[in-house]
């Protein structure tokens, strides 16, 4: 009968990624990309006007950076960003978190408002399209995207504060 044989240690990168992934940074990161996503596709499937294009740049903009942001911490590549990367990373992070938390607030303003005159046509008798339900979910995701930058910048800037360098 033979032993079983012992797992070989895990590669540097490998540790790296789940701890990242475990840490309240990665997961933050995770929602963030999750919430952009599921705003930018309510919106962009579905017809729109006005200042909702603020809130489709809003969305499309910060998915974006969020998804480099989170590859490139994903990937231990922080070092090799230039200017923001390396000993500022923690500080790139908490300034990218704080710009999205102030610019999906007003984007959660323009959905409620959008939802709010809509509202008429949320009935049972109400034929003609409505987008009262389009843009409600618009809404929750905007609220839900916003709260996950806020707390990510809370998170980076107690880290910062701490005299912390790593975003986990």
């Amino acid at each position: 009968m033979s032993t079983p044989a012992a797992t070989p240690p895990q590669p540097p990168a490998r540790k790296h990624m789940a701890g990242f992934l475990k840490s309240p940074a990665g997961v933050l990161r995770l929602l963030q990309v999750l919430f952009g996503g599921g705003l930018w596709v309510t919106i962009a499937a579905n017809k729109y006007e006005g200042s909702i294009h603020f809130v489709l740049l809003v969305a499309v903009l910060f998915w974006l950076l969020t998804l480099a942001l989170f590859a490139v911490t994903l990937l231990d590549k922080q070092d090799l960003v230039p200017v923001a990367g390396g000993p500022r990373w923690l500080l790139s992070n908490l300034l990218h978190d704080a710009a999205a938390a102030a610019l999906y607030a007003p984007a959660v303003a323009v959905m409620a408002y959008k939802t709010q005159r809509n509202e008429y046509c949320n009935l049972t008798l109400y034929r003609r399209p409505c987008l009262y339900k389009v843009y409600l979910t618009a809404a929750v995701f905007a609220g839900l995207g916003a709260a996950a930058y806020l707390l990510s910048a809370a998170l980076h800037g107690r880290r910062k504060c701490r005299g912390e360098e790593t975003v986990f």
